[in-house]
């Protein structure tokens, strides 16, 4: 009777430590959190709780409000940790990503391979007829989907309305790095392969998945997508989870990883629609010369991010579990076309004095 009363004792620290070790592991603050699809309800947690500097946010905010900023967030793991509204912008109001945009349809085409209805190492040709372009139709040949989701298409990028006529040649394909909007043809691929408008196809794809709001509106140069706040989030969210939504993989990972690479050498700041920062060199929209040095040298090395002109952001952080959002009018009207600009340097500094773990 002995013997067996102190195996009765032993037991448990036998056989119960995984068991332990479980609860710890399973700290709600510490999993991966996503919003529920169908309700405006998002888990928040606190400065305190995730161990940054409350008492550097009046800057953060006074910084928000002197430079435009509409719409702001910051998740930590999937919940809120800061969301503000300026300037008489609220929750519930709509604004433009502009080319942060692009991200969207970077993920409706990484979809549109996994189901087998596009390659985009293919002529863009194979799916849009030849004279796509007015381009030689040798030259036409040589642009594949990935070189529109690479900015290296060759197409003459001083036309920025995308037209038949206003896409000439430049330069062969892939040897020329180039901001341009050609981009937006890959939306007529998916139009044309998934037999249905591209809005649509996203919706059914990305939007309803993510329960996020939003619509595509055709602007003056190209399509662009409006949304609240916290649908930016929800698919920052999914980008910094990898393409993942709760358990389900809504983009396929080996594309997202390859999206968030750089996709030439000649900018390898630049993925498929996505700028990389932490690389030696960069380029920006509307020049040809190459920088030396980090794209934001604030901010972590592996962000990727959504950048639009007036600097619409969303910021994708892994090692630091982070999304923040920021939407708003411009910084400097003179710079608004550019994606890049030193507002996210100055962003950065000030996020940096708050996220101090």
């Amino acid at each position: 009777m002995k013997f067996m009363s102190i195996f009765l004792v032993i037991l448990p620290f036998l056989f119960g430590c995984d068991g332990a070790e479980a609860s710890i592991e399973q700290d709600p603050q510490e999993q991966m959190y996503f919003p529920p699809t169908t309700t405006n309800f998002w888990e928040t947690t606190t400065f305190k709780k995730v161990g940054w500097n409350e008492d550097a946010v009046p800057d953060l905010t006074q910084f928000l409000i002197a430079n435009g900023t509409k719409a702001f967030m910051i998740l930590y793991k999937g919940r809120i940790v800061m969301e503000e509204y300026f300037n008489g912008h609220t929750a519930s109001d709509t604004w433009q990503w502009n080319s942060a945009g692009k991200t969207l349809v970077t993920a409706t085409v990484g979809i549109a391979q996994e189901e087998g209805l596009l390659n985009i190492d293919a002529k863009v040709s194979d799916y849009l007829g030849v004279h796509w372009t007015s381009e030689p139709v040798e030259k036409e040949n040589l642009i594949h989907l990935k070189h529109l989701l690479s900015m290296t298409s060759g197409i003459d990028d001083t036309r920025e309305f995308i037209s038949k006529a206003n896409m000439t040649y430049l330069a062969d394909a892939g040897m020329r790095w180039s901001y341009h909007n050609v981009f937006q043809k890959l939306m007529d691929v998916i139009t044309r392969v998934s037999l249905q408008d591209f809005e649509s196809y996203f919706n059914q794809k990305i939007k309803d998945k993510l329960g996020m709001d939003g619509f595509w509106n055709n602007g003056i140069i190209f399509t662009i997508y409006h949304s609240t706040a916290r649908s930016m989030a929800r698919f920052g969210l999914l980008a910094l989870n990898k393409g993942a939504w709760d358990g389900e993989q809504i983009v396929n990972e080996s594309f997202f990883l390859e999206s968030t690479s750089s996709s030439q050498t000649i900018n390898p700041a630049y993925g498929y629609l996505w700028w990389l920062n932490g690389k030696n060199t960069f380029m920006i929209p509307g020049e040809q010369t190459v920088f030396s040095g980090s794209l934001v040298p604030n901010a972590p090395n592996d962000m990727v991010a959504g950048m639009g002109a007036s600097e619409q952001r969303m910021y994708v952080v892994p090692s630091k579990d982070l999304v923040v959002i920021r939407m708003g009018n411009g910084v400097d009207p003179d710079n608004a076309t550019f994606a890049v600009s030193g507002f996210d340097n100055s962003l950065w500094q000030k996020l940096n004095a708050v996220i101090n773990d």
